[in-house]
């Protein structure tokens, strides 16, 4: 597969009130800034084909959101986007501060022809779903995820 068409990250979840809850995070940039439903996603980011997927997902969860991960980690089955990515994610069971989180950034011609370069925050923010609403928000391939989250016996 070639580098830069696959990718790797982890499905954050919790347990509030009873409730099954995943945390997604919002693409940054000027592209995404009014696309909501149908472009969260977990955290996740490219991997070259000599790095392990599990370590790339770490760091990429780590990179987007600034929070470290510990716990079990639960293999998920891999998706192929839209785009033709394939992505390898991971449930693992903890929390966070969406108010905390801290995204690296990245750089891009703003506005378009005006050969001037901004920055901006690789994703610009976090929330807590519950299922109901991570399924209307998460990428339609992502989605599986939800479901195969509930099937774990990691509940």
């Amino acid at each position: 597969m070639a580098a830069g068409k696959q990718s790797a990250g982890l499905l954050l979840y919790r347990r509030r009130e009873g409730r099954l809850e995943v945390f997604l995070v919002h693409p940054g940039g000027p592209l995404f800034a009014r696309k909501d439903a149908g472009f969260w996603s977990i955290p996740k980011g490219e991997y070259e084909d000599s790095e392990d997927p599990l370590q790339a997902a770490l760091r990429e969860f780590r990179e987007e959101t600034g929070f470290p991960v510990e716990g079990e980690l639960h293999p998920l089955t891999p998706v192929v986007q839209k785009s033709g990515k394939r992505v390898a994610a991971w449930a693992v069971q903890g929390d966070c501060d969406p108010a905390q989180m801290r995204s690296n950034t990245f750089s891009m011609e703003w506005p378009p022809r005006s050969g001037r370069q901004r920055e901006f925050p690789e994703v610009d923010r976090g929330e807590w779903f519950r299922l109901p609403a991570a399924r209307e928000k998460i990428n339609a391939a992502q989605a599986a995820w939800l479901e195969e989250l509930l099937r774990l016996e990691i509940q």
